[in-house]
């Protein structure tokens, strides 16, 4: 017993090695690498021009705002008709949140560094067929919020309910046996948001991206003589 606890060896402590430390911070005081710059040049010269590209113009600019705003009135109006555009049918509601818009359009020149700006998420341009009992969900969820929805208007109760929804200017019913072609976001149809109802539908591609949507749709305003406009439409009515 003597010698195997003589045998015993200490405590294994370890040591730790750290490789020197090589980095630096990166700030403005830092000398600009002449070769890594010149290597740079081209594509951020390209990048520029392409960002600085005048796209239309917005006499009275576009904002968003709690509730009906002109921003989310003229995204989701273009949605839809994009996404007639690329599936050769009317859709008849377009769906987009304040949440899912990041800036608004100034007065004046919009760039495709505006739309990028407005639009930095690589989200698709999707359709929804949305069954009677989704789409009054959808209702519901708009109507605490005030949130406009484009192809409808309804009006909100003192209770924050919807009532006398209008889609394409008729009664909704929500025992319809028929679907309601949704022009919406990728990102919202996979129940961003909190719009967790939409979750169930499998999406119809168009394999557009919405900001590709938008940067087109001012470019068609544009060649028609036409400016960025919208504005508020009395879509959401409080009772």
């Amino acid at each position: 017993m003597a010698l195997a606890t003589g045998c015993q060896r200490a405590a294994y402590a370890p040591t730790a090695h750290f490789a020197p430390v090589t980095s630096q911070p990166v700030g403005k005081t830092q000398a600009e690498d002449p070769a890594i710059a010149a290597l740079i040049a081209p594509y951020h010269d390209k990048v520029t021009a392409q960002m600085n590209e005048v796209l239309g113009n917005a006499p009275a600019g576009l904002t968003k705002a709690a509730g009906e705003n002109p921003l989310s009135n003229f995204v989701a109006d273009l949605q839809r008709v994009r996404a007639s555009k690329e599936l050769k049918e009317p859709i008849a509601l377009g769906v987009m949140t304040n949440g899912g818009l990041r800036a608004g359009f100034a007065p004046g020149p919009v760039t495709l560094g505006s739309v990028f700006e407005l639009m930095p998420f690589e989200n698709e341009l999707v359709v929804l067929d949305a069954p009677g009992p989704v789409v009054q969900q959808l209702f519901d969820y708009a109507a605490h919020i005030k949130m406009a929805v484009s192809g409808a208007t309804y009006t909100v109760t003192f209770d924050g309910q919807p009532k006398d929804i209008r889609i394409g200017g008729q009664p909704f019913d929500v025992n319809d046996a028929r679907t309601y072609p949704i022009a919406i976001s990728d990102y919202l149809a996979t129940g961003g948001d909190n719009m967790v109802f939409f979750k169930t539908i499998v999406p119809r591609h168009t394999n557009v991206l919405l900001r590709t949507a938008i940067a087109d749709y001012i470019r068609d305003l544009t060649k028609a003589g036409q400016p960025v406009a919208a504005r508020i439409e009395g879509r959401v009515k409080a009772n």
